[in-house]
C-alpha cells in the first residue's frame, strides 16, 4: 500500500493542497467547516505526518536522548522514568540508549542521536572522558550530565554532594561504635564513586581511624559484584563489622553474602547502602541507605536541557548540586548489641 500524503488528503476534502498543510501545521486560520472536511479526511485515509520533514522546517524534532550505562541497575532504571515523565510533559519524547558500560556501544548510541537530529541530550553514562561528548559538541547539540562530573566547558552538569552523601553514611556507622568499616566502591575512573570515598575516608579520620586499604574494595554497582567481593571481605583476614556500600543493588548483593556466610544482619554485621531504590525498603532486613533525590534530580535535570536547547540558559555551563539524605531502617545498630 502506497503512503498517503498531503494531496490525497486534499482530493478527499476537496480543498486544496496548501489548505491541509495550514490544518495540520496550524499556520493560517481555516473556517470550522473546512477544517472539519479536512479532519474526516486525514481520520478517513489515515493519514501519517513526515516528522522528519516537519522537523526540517521547524527546525526541532521535539525529542531528547537519554544514554544510560547500565538499564538493569534500577537505579537507572527510576531515574529514566522520571525523566521521560517529565520530558513527556514538557512535549519531547525521550530516546532511551543503553550502553552496557561499552564505549562502542556508546559511541553507536551518540551517532543514532545525531543522525536523528535530536533537540538535545541527556547523558549518564560518562566518568571523567570528555571526548564522548565532542561530536555531540560540534552539532551544537545541548547536553546536561547527570550523577556525573565533568568539566563545565562541554555540558551542564547536575549532580548529587557525594563526598558529604559518604561522609554521613560512614559517620552514621561510626556513631553506633563500628570501627572496622569497609567500603564496596563502583569502578574508580566514575566521579561519583570517587567522591563517596572521598567522604568515608573522612568521616574516618575524622574519628581517629586509619583506612585500611584492604578494607577498600572496587567492584561493578551490580548485585553479582556486591555479593562477590562481599564475600572476599568476609574470607580475607580483616574482619570487618559494618560495611558501606556505594549503591543499593550491590549492597543487596553483599547482604545476600553475608547470610549466606551464616551471619545475621544486623546483629552481627551492619550495612549502608546508597541510592533509595525502591527495593530497598522491602530487604530482609529493610536496607539503611543514602537516598538520592529522584525527583529533584530529574526535574532539574529535563528542566535544564529543556532551557538550553530553547535558549534561555545564557551561555555559561551550570553546575546544580543537590544533597542526600540517610534513611535509617533496620539493617544498622550498634556495636554492642552483636
Amino acid at each position: 500500500m502506497e503512503k498517503v500524503t498531503m494531496k490525497d488528503v486534499a482530493k478527499e476534502a476537496g480543498v486544496s493542497y496548501t489548505t491541509v498543510s495550514h490544518v495540520i501545521n496550524g499556520t493560517r486560520f481555516v473556517k470550522p467547516e473546512t477544517e472539519k472536511r479536512v479532519q474526516d479526511a486525514l481520520e478517513k485515509l489515515d493519514y501519517r505526518p513526515n516528522s522528519v520533514a516537519r522537523s526540517l522546517r521547524i527546525g526541532s524534532t521535539k525529542t531528547i536522548g537519554l544514554i544510560v550505562p547500565d538499564a538493569s541497575n534500577l537505579f537507572f532504571a527510576e531515574i529514566s522514568r522520571k525523566i521521560e515523565d517529565l520530558g513527556f510533559k514538557l512535549g519531547y519524547s525521550v530516546i532511551l540508549g543503553n550502553s552496557d558500560n561499552d564505549s562502542k556501544k556508546q559511541t553507536n548510541y551518540i551517532n543514532t542521536l545525531i543522525a536523528k537530529q535530536v533537540d538535545g541530550v541527556i547523558f549518564i553514562a560518562t566518568g571523567g572522558d570528555v571526548e564522548v561528548l565532542e561530536s555531540l559538541h560540534k552539532n551544537n547539540i545541548p547536553v546536561v550530565i547527570a550523577d556525573r562530573d565533568v568539566p563545565l566547558e562541554f555540558a551542564d552538569v547536575v549532580l548529587l554532594d557525594n563526598e558529604t552523601a559518604g561522609y554521613e553514611a560512614t559517620k552514621h556507622l561510626l556513631d553506633l561504635g563500628h570501627k572496622c568499616i569497609a567500603c564496596i566502591t563502583g569502578p574508580n575512573y566514575l566521579s561519583s564513586s570517587s567522591k563517596r570515598v572521598i567522604g568515608y575516608k573522612r568521616a574516618l579520620k575524622e574519628f581517629g581511624i586509619p583506612v585500611n586499604p584492604e578494607l577498600v574494595r572496587s567492584s561493578n554497582f551490580r548485585f553479582d559484584g556486591g555479593m562477590s567481593t562481599m564475600t572476599d571481605l568476609l574470607e580475607s583476614d580483616c574482619k570487618p563489622t559494618a560495611v558501606f556500600v556505594l549503591n543499593d543493588m550491590m549492597a543487596i548483593g553483599a547482604m545476600a553474602a553475608i547470610r549466606k556466610a551464616g551471619m545475621s544482619i544486623p546483629e552481627d554485621f551492619s550495612i549502608v547502602g546508597f541510592d533509595d531504590i525502591e527495593l530497598s525498603s522491602i530487604t530482609t532486613p529493610p536496607l539503611t541507605t543514602i537516598a538520592q533525590p529522584f525527583d529533584n534530580l530529574a526535574k532539574q535535570t529535563i528542566e535544564l536541557l529543556v532551557g538550553r536547547i530553547q535558549g534561555d540558559c545564557g551561555d555559561d555551563h551550570k553546575r546544580i548540586i543537590l544533597s542526600a539524605e540517610l534513611i535509617e531502617r533496620e539493617s544498622t545498630s550498634e556495636k554492642g548489641n552483636r
